[in-house]
């Protein structure tokens, strides 16, 4: 069956866009590779109450859970996606539509350092996970690091999951100016008023202009991490460093678009990195539209909007004007977000010679320094010379940092490539092989 419109996606954005195209009557599918409905930002563990209604109540709507989508290409009447269905012994499935949302979210955006590749290191996103999905407190005592407002939820959970928070390092020095930007979200400052509460109330510390540069331990786990203030570039102040004893460390540095269909399909984007939209959340595809962080990093406010005017477009009905508007304004609070927590160069300077910067590969920084040196002037040629890119997460982790590295040494700007892979996810051959047959 051709569906009106196949959405990939479970998360805020994608849920409410089918949830806005059924109500006005189009047959929907949603792909998600999770086995519940809800996206990392309503994460919960199996047997407790979904945040949202169940899909099967939707009779219009078809949820393929456990469909990890690795292919999507156009047809003569709308799209085809491509997914493998279950964990170990699903196969492939095809799932059409003449209509095609994109909500694929986004991941955590890491940066290198020593020690980052020690258990005990995880994704300020990946603790967050395991304490939602699993009620899993991921150690005893932790650090929290990175920038962006994140990290506050993200130390709450770990507090409230009975772990001892030593502190909250955010590398950025929020400005005067994040003031303006309250009127935009009201509801976002009140939020971050009561996390800001909440760590008072347990005595954690919330430090600016700090980040964690090393961590150490060794193959059983994480032992303690150094802690330094930084320069306004993200450079170790000299004579600032400390160590910390912890046996958890939750790091993130903000967030990455995941790109891999939108690149399969060659649909524009925008020159930071994210998938270029309309008022209507319409791609320059016709019939492929895109919303949630893919299109912008801006959590779930703003994705949920986004996605309901999705499918007030795609249903072929005008959206309300106040929706345009709180799109408007909670797009703005997002871009003010972003310029208030950058990532600054002056964070490779905390890798040594011997720091990994692709784990999967094991590639440390010297050796793509040296293939800098031998003339690689591109993450491509680097990834062909050193291997750096070609593990499991296919340069989602790295490549960036890569790009950086590259940089530092032919001193001018180099560009992390867009993704563009044919497959967007690791699948079995055999499964390949049947869904190309």
């Amino acid at each position: 069956m051709t569906h009106d419109l196949v959405v990939v996606g479970a998360g805020p954005a994608g849920l409410t866009a089918a949830v806005t195209a059924a109500r006005f009557g189009l047959r929907v599918a949603v792909l998600d590779a999770g086995s519940r409905a809800g996206g990392q930002y309503h994460r919960h563990r199996a047997g407790r109450p979904p945040a949202w209604p169940p899909l099967a109540r939707l009779h219009t709507v078809e949820h393929l859970a456990e469909h990890r989508v690795w292919a999507v290409e156009r047809t003569a009447d709308g799209f085809a996606v491509h997914a493998v269905a279950g964990e170990r012994d699903g196969g492939p499935v095809t799932v059409t539509g003449r209509n095609l949302l994109l909500a694929t979210g986004a991941y955590d955006r890491q940066l290198p350092f020593p020690g980052w590749d020690l258990p005990g290191v995880l994704t300020a996103g990946g603790a967050q996970a395991l304490i939602k999905g699993n009620g899993v407190a991921p150690g005893r005592r932790a650090v929290v690091a990175g920038t962006g407002p994140f990290l506050l939820p993200v130390a709450v959970a770990l507090a409230d999951a009975g772990v001892k928070v030593s502190a909250v390092l955010e590398a950025s020095r929020p400005t005067p100016r994040a003031a303006a930007l309250a009127p935009h979200s009201p509801a976002r400052v009140v939020e971050a008023g009561r996390y800001a509460l909440a760590l008072a109330r347990r005595r954690i510390p919330y430090r600016t202009g700090r980040a964690v540069i090393a961590a150490h331990g060794d193959d059983t786990g994480l032992t303690s991490v150094t802690v330094a203030r930084l320069d306004a570039d993200w450079r170790p102040r000299p004579g600032t460093s400390t160590e910390v004893a912890c046996d958890t460390l939750a790091v993130g540095f903000g967030f990455t678009p995941q790109l891999e269909l939108a690149g399969q399909l060659g649909c524009a984007t925008t020159p930071d990195g994210f998938v270029a939209v309309d008022a209507r959340q319409a791609t320059d595809l016709p019939g492929l539209s895109a919303a949630g962080e893919s299109t912008g990093i801006g959590g779930v406010h703003l994705a949920e909007v986004e996605g309901e005017l999705a499918g007030y477009a795609i249903a072929g009905r005008t959206p309300p004007r106040a929706l345009l508007r709180r799109r408007a304004a909670l797009t703005r609070f997002a871009a003010g977000l972003r310029a208030l927590y950058p990532v600054r160069p002056g964070w490779s300077s905390w890798s040594h010679a011997d720091t990994l910067i692709c784990r999967c590969e094991e590639v440390p920084r010297d050796r793509i320094e040296e293939a800098a040196r031998l003339g690689a002037d591109d993450v491509r040629s680097i990834k062909l010379l050193t291997r750096a890119g070609m593990g499991w997460c296919q340069g989602r982790m790295c490549a960036e940092a890569t790009a950086c590295v590259l940089s530092d040494v032919l001193d001018r700007p180099i560009a992390a490539p867009a993704p563009t892979r044919p497959i967007g996810v690791p699948i079995r051959l055999g499964d390949l092989a049947q869904g190309a047959s």
